[in-house]
Formats: C-alpha cells, sequence, structure tokens
C-alpha cells in the first residue's frame, strides 16, 4: 500500500509540474508579445504609420505580406505553441497575425 501511495503522489507531481510549465509558456509568450507591441508601436512612429493590432490567424485567411517586420519565435517545446508575425502589406500597412506552430523540438528527425 505504502508503493501505491508513493507512485501515486510522483504521478500526481508530475501531472501538476506539466501543468505548470505549460501555462509558464503562455505567460512567457504574453510578455514576448507585449515587448514586440511596444517595439512595433515605436516602429510605426519612426515610419509615419499607424501601430498594428493583433489578429488571429484563420484558416484560408489571405495574408498580402510585402516585408515582415518581426517574428515573436515559438518555445523551443515539443508541443503546438504561439507565435506572431509583424508584417507590412501591399498597401504599406502593418499588421500583426498570431497562429500556432510545432515547436522546435530537439529530437525532431533524429
Amino acid at each position: 500500500m505504502k508503493c501505491m501511495n508513493i507512485v501515486t503522489f510522483a504521478g500526481a507531481l508530475t501531472l501538476s509540474s506539466l501543468v505548470l510549465a505549460e501555462g509558464g509558456g503562455d505567460k512567457a509568450f504574453e510578455k514576448m508579445m507585449a515587448a514586440n507591441a511596444k517595439a512595433m508601436e515605436q516602429y510605426a512612429i519612426s515610419q509615419g504609420k499607424s501601430a498594428p493590432v493583433a489578429k488571429e490567424y484563420e484558416y484560408g485567411m489571405k495574408v498580402d505580406v510585402v516585408k515582415v517586420i518581426s517574428v515573436v519565435r515559438p518555445a523551443k517545446v515539443c508541443a503546438v505553441v504561439p507565435a506572431a508575425m509583424t508584417y507590412e502589406d501591399s498597401k504599406g500597412q502593418l499588421n500583426t497575425i498570431r497562429y500556432t506552430v510545432a515547436g522546435e523540438c530537439r529530437q525532431r528527425g533524429g
């Protein structure tokens, strides 16, 4: 019985650490997005343009990219994670899209 309690405790500890790691990545991404938004606001002012507002990418969405300005890189984990890109379109407007990608796994491809 004592062994079963230890195994149950270890399993619960492992599961809770995975949940905390997931939430930590989201917080880190939000910090990176906030820093990117500030930088893009300053860039927009220096270019005489309005600051971009982040939009969620939807499948099939038309994206008119003339110049990539900034990319918020995905986390280095083996999971689906958020990323973002700020770009200038053919009208000269700045746009930011948020999307999900496969994280950068160390073990990818052997």
